[in-house]
């Protein structure tokens, strides 16, 4: 297959890439067709290499409202309404649901998704069920499982035990949640036991760390030393981290440079971070979202994720990463031109750097992996809300769109 008249990401030059055998053979002007091949012209779109969520929970997905909505809109309820609905989980409702979302995913260009999956249950059946969706649609996307325990490590009953049997039945990353263990001695001892079965199985680490106003809950720096003593700093990710909206500068000083001597990537949720944090504000009330720009600027590794589509944290969404990326520009004050038309790296190669993905972006060589916007460049993408007009996978085609033609009548 040739695809005639592309711009690779930004670069404002017109290409040709030929696909054969699934992977990017050659990336070049002007290549001739061969006899028979396919050809698509693009005219001038841009193409990008997939979108990755860095971070969902499927499990939980297209719950909102069952049984109970989440009134107060805090991440507290939230937990409270979770707890009910996981009463009546079955891998049949999961394995339904999550299908669904990761369709809406696919449809909307994303190919690596990383979800969280709950193990606070001694059935361990989200985690089953999501080891088999891994596999029924590993043709549609790449799926990478964190075993989450969204109650507690040390304050779930036998939630040591329920991690590594988590481990033991496939997941490739582990979790944790610090800011919602009963004591900081809880805290500090569950991210200790999480490291250590880490190495221990070879396993990416992703911790739900410190998603609180609270400025005095400080997982990071604990998770950050453990990394960098454990030397797996890039296999390890701190997600959400809002109570860094609240630290004293002083103390952020200090922080970054662990930060950077750790090399942990970062991942920001500016959707339901905006909407959970600050509750307890009056007026001024916190953005909640962690320093995404300063971190940057630091060079530390942040991608952004959409954390929930439509459950008991979130009841909106349809798994478009742009959505994400609108509210995350906005809401961290990165509204710069160059700003925006870089941005799509915070959901992809960024995002493929948290993930420890390989052979991730157009290349030659690589698999054949890429999604084609209706824009010559990313900022226009943007703004305009270009249709992803096709996403390849190893050369297969699995979603495509035919942009809406309006007609202004005045």
């Amino acid at each position: 297959m040739l695809i005639k008249n592309i711009v690779i990401e930004n670069s404002a030059e017109i290409t040709d890439i030929r696909i054969k055998d699934g992977k990017f053979e050659r990336i070049s002007k002007d290549i001739s067709p061969l006899s028979g091949e396919e050809v698509i012209d693009c005219k001038g779109c841009m193409a990008l290499p997939p979108f990755v969520e860095s971070h969902v929970h499927l499990d939980t997905c297209l719950t909102a409202g069952d049984p109970c909505w989440n009134l107060s809109g805090t991440l507290f309820e939230g937990i409270e309404c979770w707890a009910k609905r996981k009463e009546k989980l079955s891998k049949k409702d999961i394995k339904e649901r999550a299908g669904k979302a990761i369709r809406m995913q696919a449809s909307n260009g994303v190919q690596f998704v990383r979800t969280h999956v709950d193990v606070t249950d001694p059935t361990l059946i989200a985690i089953e069920a999501m080891l088999e969706l891994k596999q029924d649609l590993k043709d549609i996307v790449d799926i990478q499982i964190v075993a989450f325990p969204q109650e507690g490590i040390m304050s779930y009953p036998n939630g040591e035990k329920l991690m590594e049997n988590a481990v033991k039945m496939g997941a490739d990353c582990i979790g944790a949640i610090p800011h919602f263990e009963f004591t900081r001695e809880y805290s500090v001892e569950s991210l200790n036991f999480i490291m250590k079965l880490a190495e221990k199985h070879n396993k990416l680490v992703d911790v739900h760390c410190d998603e609180i106003d609270d400025e005095a809950s400080r997982g990071l720096e604990t998770l950050a030393c453990r990394a960098y003593e454990y030397g797996m700093g890039e296999m390890v990710t701190a997600s959400h981290t809002t109570a860094m909206h609240s630290y004293n500068n002083a103390y952020v000083s200090k922080l970054f440079r662990l930060l950077k001597m750790s090399k942990i990537n970062f991942v920001s949720n500016p959707l339901v971070n905006t909407h959970l944090q600050g509750r307890m504000d009056t007026y001024p009330k916190r953005r909640g979202v962690t320093r995404v720009k300063e971190l940057l600027e630091a060079g530390i590794n942040v991608s952004f994720g959409h954390d929930d589509i439509f459950d008991p944290w979130y009841p909106l969404g349809t798994g478009n990463m742009r959505d994400v990326l609108h509210m995350g520009l906005h809401v961290c004050q990165m509204m710069g031109y160059e700003e925006i038309l870089n941005s799509y790296k915070l959901i992809t190669h960024n995002g493929a750097k948290t993930l420890h993905l390989s052979n991730y972006g157009i290349k030659e060589g690589n698999p054949a992996d890429f999604i084609v916007l209706n824009a010559d460049n990313f900022y226009n993408a943007l703004n305009e809300k270009a249709a992803v007009l096709y996403s390849y996978r190893k050369g297969k085609l699995i979603a495509s769109e035919t942009p809406s033609i309006k007609k202004v009548l005045f």
